[in-house]
């Protein structure tokens, strides 16, 4: 008994299985920072990658895969996927009963506890949590480390240097052919 609630033994241990899903169109030191807490917090992590043809990727969704496997093969309990369609549908799919949804300012909260409600009312049972970027990355975003890439500035520190030499590469032939 733990202050007048009774707990009870779990015997057959529920494995926790979270949802980290983003366009993650780049992965940044921001989503890094998420995913590494998001997975000692869980006992699976899955980083999926939403198929939106509609925003206009600058990286596909095999390079998105390819950019997350990467920082994901450290850790055990991590694995990456893809999906499209409801997000809910997705997590039922693979028994997941929780999402992670990264915060960085207020403005994002707004947005992000609309979808979390919305997610709620389409699947009660699976919770979303929300967790505070690192103060280091509070101000990362993709749009922008794409946008200071794109106009040839230096994303070390906020993207993985394998991520930067990606963007820089993707922009120099965006130039070549214009």
């Amino acid at each position: 008994m733990l202050n007048g609630l009774k707990t009870v033994e779990n015997q057959n241990h529920h494995k926790a299985i979270a949802i980290y899903p983003g366009s993650f169109d780049p992965l940044t030191n921001g989503h890094i920072d998420v995913a590494e807490r998001a997975a000692r917090l869980f006992d699976h992590l899955i980083l999926a990658v939403v198929h939106n043809p509609a925003k206009n990727p600058l990286f596909s969704v095999a390079e998105r895969m390819e950019m997350l496997q990467e920082v994901a093969s450290r850790f055990p309990n991590v694995e990456v996927d893809s999906f499209e369609g409801l997000l809910v549908n997705y997590a039922t799919a693979k028994q997941a009963s929780v999402l992670i949804r990264g915060i960085r300012a207020i403005s994002d909260y707004e947005y992000e506890l609309q979808m979390a409600l919305m997610n709620r009312r389409l699947q009660p049972e699976i919770e979303t949590v929300f967790l505070m970027a690192g103060e280091a990355h509070s101000f990362v975003s993709s749009r922008m480390v794409k946008e200071v890439s794109r106009l040839g500035g230096d994303v070390s520190g906020l993207a993985p240097a394998s991520v930067a030499l990606r963007l820089r590469e993707k922009f120099k032939s965006a130039q070549r052919t214009e």
